[in-house]
């Protein structure tokens, strides 16, 4: 049986490509050196040839890992080589914006919950975004905490931890994320309640996120942030 609101103490989220825009910020900073480069550009593409790459053998940690990225896709788009327009990529990172619902949704949810951010990126990149939605998060875990990345069940274990020496239990958590790949599925398989923020419901595909091998029917289902920040408001005031 699906629990209801009411039933949770904390919130976990996915952060790149639930909260922030990681598909926009991406192919801007593409899109910006092709236009430089007087070359065409097409961002579904660029999605498509970064989720690739993003999974190769040798893969680093998220954002470092763009500066390789770039290597590899940049010959396919096009673009021009040179590790300096890789770390351009990279150092776009912290100007990447939050969904235009985040911020707000965040807010709303933090007045009832204690917000955990859960997060594949490195912690610098992390900080920037923390404080582009407005530093709502009780804590926040990175690759650099955990030492892995989701869907490593290591990784919210080590959060489980955390709640539980804060007092609360798996029980009391929702998790919050878009990825079915990297948190949906996973999440279902630890026996956490779920909400998938399907942020590419007007698009085809995956885009730049890796398709999982099964979809997870998620408990809890949304297009934006927003809509979940209504439903929980409207389910509390009943």
């Amino acid at each position: 049986m699906t629990k209801s609101f009411g039933d949770f103490r904390y919130m976990t989220f996915d952060v790149v490509g639930t909260l922030i825009d990681f598909e926009g910020g991406l192919v801007d900073t593409l899109a910006a050196i092709a236009r430089e480069a007087g070359v065409a550009f097409d961002g579904e593409q660029a999605l498509n040839l970064y989720r690739s790459a993003r999974y190769m053998p040798d893969v680093q940690h998220f954002p470092d890992d763009l500066v390789r990225v770039y290597g590899v896709i940049a010959p396919k788009l096009g673009l021009p080589a040179g590790e300096s327009h890789g770390r351009r990529l990279r150092d776009a990172v912290k100007d990447w914006r939050p969904f235009p619902d985040s911020a707000a949704a965040l807010a709303r949810l933090a007045k009832r919950y204690k917000l955990i951010a859960m997060t594949n990126a490195q912690r610098w990149a992390f900080e920037h975004f923390a404080r582009a939605l407005g530093n709502p998060f009780y804590a926040g875990f990175t690759v650099d905490d955990t030492g892995t990345e989701k869907p490593d069940p290591r990784f919210f274990e080590q959060v489980f931890a955390f709640v539980e020496k804060d007092g609360g239990s798996r029980d009391q958590i929702l998790h919050v994320a878009q990825s079915q790949y990297h948190d949906i599925g996973i999440s279902r398989r630890l026996g956490l309640t779920n909400c998938w923020i399907q942020r590419r419901h007007a698009q085809p595909g995956y885009g730049g996120t890796i398709e999982p091998e099964n979809f997870t029917e998620p408990d809890f289902h949304f297009t934006s942030m927003a809509g979940l920040a209504d439903a929980v408001e409207s389910s509390l005031a009943a």
